[in-house]
């Protein structure tokens, strides 16, 4: 299945995409089960995600049930990031080896994380904000797991088995905030600014849907591209990964509790701007893709 979280007016909603079709859920229930209420899961992703299986077997039902007046148009809609609320969002720093030789980074011996916070979440077809304190926006599509259920020490060889779904991140990079006066690190003890370099408002697009897992064969092995403008900009594949997925919900959960919404950006394939010269300005488009899940477009402005 393919879910996601819009609004159509001021309510937040979950709703399935089934090829150009949207299917309402809350609508969906009511109209099919003939109630006065639908239930809080089908209001809030991750809420669903929380309650598992036997939403899912709901959603599908609705899905398969719902009537006309339930099924919306793509234009119809408000695209928001499919999990609005996660309680953590992980991101690895050099997880493709091409792209730390670009970046002149010598790759970790574990996976290096550093948080996105929820403030920069942003959907699909959303404005990212070019904010008038940075002039150095840049770019970098990425495959994004979403956690199903909680788990902490988690063995890699299990590690699949805590996975809900997979969606397309880019998670947006203020480079002259995270590279601050004195980087390199031997002149900067500090080293890189990871908060303002990566999570000013709307530096996190994510979607447009959750692809569930069952869907992805295997998501070791995927296709990943973004283009700003229609210009290719990255090309890779997740078979290029340092650490594979299961290796980063490994080494995410270790001391910490992994729970249902949390997401883990796995790391961007070279062709990122900073190394080219290359920056985002008002006006762009930037869209990403991640083969079998999908493609993030979002909108430059300045602010």
């Amino acid at each position: 299945m393919k879910l996601l979280t819009f609004r159509k007016g001021e309510v937040r909603r979950v709703g399935v995409l089934q090829g150009d079709v949207i299917i309402d859920l809350p609508k969906a229930y009511l109209a099919v089960y003939d109630a006065f209420e639908a239930p809080d899961f089908l209001y809030d992703m991750k809420k669903l995600i929380a309650v598992g299986r036997p939403a899912l077997e709901i959603v599908d039902y609705l899905a398969r049930k719902a009537p006309e007046e339930a099924k919306l148009s793509p234009k119809e809609i408000v695209w928001e990031p499919p999990v609005t609320n996660p309680e953590k969002i992980f991101a690895v720093a050099v997880n493709y080896k091409a792209h730390g030789q670009e970046a002149g980074v010598k790759p970790p011996e574990r996976p290096y994380f550093f948080p996105k916070f929820p403030n920069a979440l942003v959907g699909h077809e959303q404005p990212v904000i070019k904010h008038k304190v940075t002039q150095k926006v840049d770019w970098e599509v990425e495959l994004v797991v979403v956690i199903g259920r909680a788990g902490k020490y988690i063995d890699p060889a299990r590690a699949l088995d805590y996975v809900f779904g997979y969606t397309v991140g880019n998670d947006i990079s203020i480079r002259d905030w995270q590279f601050p006066p004195g980087w390199p690190q031997q002149l900067n003890p500090y080293g890189q600014n990871w908060i303002w370099g990566k999570s000013m408002d709307t530096a996190a697009p994510v979607g447009p849907y959750i692809v569930t897992k069952d869907e992805i064969e295997d998501p070791n092995r995927l296709g990943l591209r973004l283009r700003v403008n229609g210009q290719l900009e990255q090309e890779g594949n997740t078979s290029e990964l340092i650490f594979n997925v299961q290796q980063l919900i490994h080494w995410a959960s270790q001391g910490i509790t992994l729970k249902p919404g949390d997401m883990i950006f796995t790391g961007t394939p070279p062709g990122v701007g900073f190394p080219k010269g290359k920056f985002l300005k008002g006006g762009d488009v930037v869209e990403a893709e991640v083969e079998s899940v999908g493609r993030l477009r979002n909108y430059v402005v300045e602010e």
